[in-house]
């Protein structure tokens, strides 16, 4: 006890020191009990041959068969291609128009910003399910409002003639089929998250000093010039953290191609996903040791590509 210091002071700041952890504690005990201890079992019965339902002490530990036992697996790659491919084919035009559309509402009043800031960002906070069973009925083969207007535009007449007939197919498109439906899922998960970029980008562009753009006006930028020269160096650790934030969305897809293909991955497994694959796995088959293999897989591989997100951003100083 330091000099001069009472007991009851030192009670005090005992208490004291004890008070942050006493407010984080929810938070700790909701984590522990279904964050922390899932992850944990899922580890542990990824290394064992168990049956659900059954007593703990019928597990029987097979070290590493079950991550062998997905490894051998062709439907794993398939899904993996599927992933990758959608990550790719969705991810890359949500930023290429995320960020010109972000510049131009930045350009724009705030009044006009605000209004159709709300227009982009609507899909994100509408429901996954919702938005899904909507384009679900677009893109049906029989019923289906694109295929309709397709029809329509194939039997459209001038003079007598079917100017467009060549151009539109006369029958219904499937769009389930394994040639369409990636695309289908692409479009969906584009146009629902190209809105939550255009939000991200338009909040680092307001930390840009307005210095800069009037420096880039009295030489002359035009829009384009301005956003070459002056925003995309500016942004460039947003658009890291951007970029990071869609592949980890992206590799955890299953809302929209499970609903928009009922849950069957579609017409050969075209629309299934990692996540859908571990689903199946785990509830269809009711092999949730495999499943819990595939899901420490899917966890490495997102661990290692961010990783080399960050290890890109340290190279070139971002």
């Amino acid at each position: 006890m330091q000099e001069g210091t009472t007991p009851q002071r030192c009670l005090i700041a005992k208490q004291v020191k004890w008070i942050p952890y006493i407010y984080l504690s929810p938070f700790i005990i909701l984590f522990s009990i279904f964050g922390l201890y899932p992850m944990l079992f899922s580890a542990w019965i990824s290394l064992h041959s168990w049956v659900l339902g059954s007593s703990l002490d019928q597990m029987k530990w097979v070290g590493l068969h079950n991550f062998k036992y997905v490894l051998t697996d062709e439907w794993f790659y398939h899904a993996l291609y599927n992933t990758v491919w959608l990550s790719l084919i969705a991810g890359i035009p949500q930023h290429a128009i995320a960020l010109p559309l972000a510049t131009r509402l930045f350009q724009m009043t705030p009044q006009k910003r605000h209004i159709l800031l709300c227009f982009y960002f609507l899909p994100f906070i509408t429901s996954s399910v919702a938005i899904s069973l909507v384009f679900n009925s677009i893109f049906s083969r029989d019923f289906g409002l694109l295929n309709q207007l397709l029809a329509m535009l194939h039997d459209w007449k001038f003079i007598g003639f079917k100017p467009l007939n060549w151009l539109f197919p006369a029958s219904a498109i499937d769009w389930q089929d394994s040639s369409h439906i990636r695309w289908v899922i692409a479009f969906v998960v584009f146009w629902r998250y190209v809105g939550w970029n255009t939000l991200l980008y338009l909040s680092a562009m307001k930390t840009i000093p307005k210095e800069l753009f009037d420096a880039a006006e009295l030489d002359g930028a035009g829009f384009w010039q301005q956003l070459r020269h002056v925003i995309l160096p500016t942004l460039k650790p947003m658009i890291l953290l951007a970029l990071t934030l869609s592949l980890i969305g992206n590799f955890q897809l299953f809302e929209e191609p499970f609903i928009l293909t009922s849950g069957t991955g579609g017409s050969g497994q075209a629309g299934q996903t990692l996540a859908m694959y571990l689903y199946t796995t785990a509830f269809a088959e009711g092999d949730f040791t495999a499943a819990s293999a595939t899901a420490w897989l899917l966890f490495i591989i997102l661990f290692s590509l961010c990783n080399l997100t960050r290890r890109i951003s340290i190279k070139n100083d971002l």
